[in-house]
């Protein structure tokens, strides 16, 4: 972690509000410059968000710098220095943002553990291990460490920027106030750590626009970045089922069907109904091994309904993928159930992309 300072876990909701206020801090009139800028954003859709704030940094910056995967719009403001990065790298993973000034310094430097906790939206329950803080001497030091990282992607201009201000940060003592003022931001930050509860039907489940909702489709999200776990599920009566007995009966059925699928959840699953007897669960940071652990507690906790209901054999097929795409492809998930349930395939598998039909896995 490039520090003494012991790595802390963060939601990116948290670090949302910290890099608005270290950019807010920036962008604030002061005789202190020359101003250094550096932020990777990991994918385009958000440093898109952030576009705006980013051409006004430019604008009062000496150098500044933005890296992401897959390169920068080919419209990047004006006076800033774009850094593609390799999906395999480590800064891949890196969500910094990091400001310098001969007095001031401020820096937020994390990396995405590929997990979530339990949020009001995907998005903002996805987990980061770092270290955030407003003291000039650390900014330096990570100033110091982005520029070797990324010298051979930048141009001379922008090298040549770097090194004159870290020249003029070290002639400058730092503040010795900046612990307190530190200490005092944490503590705000800490207080305003907290979430809305994600909006969901009265059956614990989710409908199509609430998963929407969640999953960011209507916001800032990008694909690339967490692997999602998708089952899709189907679960039918076989034709020339006895009849049951009257609607009392039918609906301590469905209740009973609706706490076996939503039993095998954990806090930050979800789970939507598509239809009366179809679900898709979303299991965020998942693999297909647990996936398919997953349909084997399902094919369990539905087969034991017997028990209770002794007059209903429901027939179970289900399908598996495991996708970083956004939006969830939850069409394709859908048609990979339809095709088990007509090949009477217990478990089928989303094909590759370029694929053009479902591949059984079980």
């Amino acid at each position: 972690m490039h520090s003494g300072r012991t790595p802390e876990r963060f939601t990116k909701r948290s670090l949302v509000a910290v890099s608005h206020a270290i950019e807010r801090a920036a962008l604030t009139e002061a005789e202190d410059g020359p101003l250094v800028v550096l932020a990777l954003f990991q994918r385009l859709p958000y440093f898109e968000r952030e576009r705006a704030v980013y051409r006004r940094l430019a604008e009062r910056a000496a150098v500044t710098v933005v890296g992401m995967v897959g390169g920068p719009p080919p419209d990047l403001p004006d006076g800033v220095y774009p850094v593609t990065l390799d999906e395999t790298e480590d800064l891949a993973r890196e969500w910094s943002v990091v400001a310098l000034t001969p007095r001031f310094g401020a820096t937020l430097v994390a990396y995405d553990r590929g997990e979530v906790t339990p949020a009001a939206t995907l998005e903002s329950g996805r987990l980061f291990e770092g270290r955030w803080g407003f003291r000039r001497d650390a900014a330096l030091h990570e100033v110091i460490r982005l520029r070797e990282r990324l010298a051979e992607r930048l141009p001379g201009a922008a090298r040549s920027a770097l090194d004159d201000a870290v020249a003029r940060v070290r002639d400058i003592p730092a503040g010795p106030g900046e612990a307190r003022a530190e200490s005092a931001l944490k503590l705000l930050a800490q207080r305003g750590d907290r979430g809305a509860p994600p909006v969901e039907t009265t059956d614990g489940m989710l409908d199509e626009p609430g998963l929407r909702r969640w999953s960011g489709a209507d916001g800032v999200t990008a694909s690339g970045t967490l692997p999602v776990a998708l089952v899709g599920l189907r679960v039918d009566e076989p034709a020339g089922s006895p009849e049951r007995f009257g609607r009392r009966s039918a609906a301590r059925e469905g209740q009973a069907l609706l706490a076996a699928v939503t039993g095998v959840l954990r806090p930050v699953d979800r789970a939507v109904r598509v239809a009366d007897n179809e679900f898709h669960l979303v299991l965020p940071a998942l693999g297909e091994p647990e996936a398919l652990a997953v349909v084997g507690r399902l094919h369990d906790a539905i087969g034991a309904l017997a028990r209770s209901f002794p007059f209903v054999a429901y027939s179970v097929h289900a399908a598996v993928a495991v996708t970083a795409r956004r939006p969830l492809p939850t069409a394709d998930l859908r048609a990979a159930v339809q095709w088990a349930v007509r090949e009477g395939v217990p478990v089928a598998g989303l094909p590759p992309e370029t694929a053009a039909a479902p591949a059984g896995v079980g």
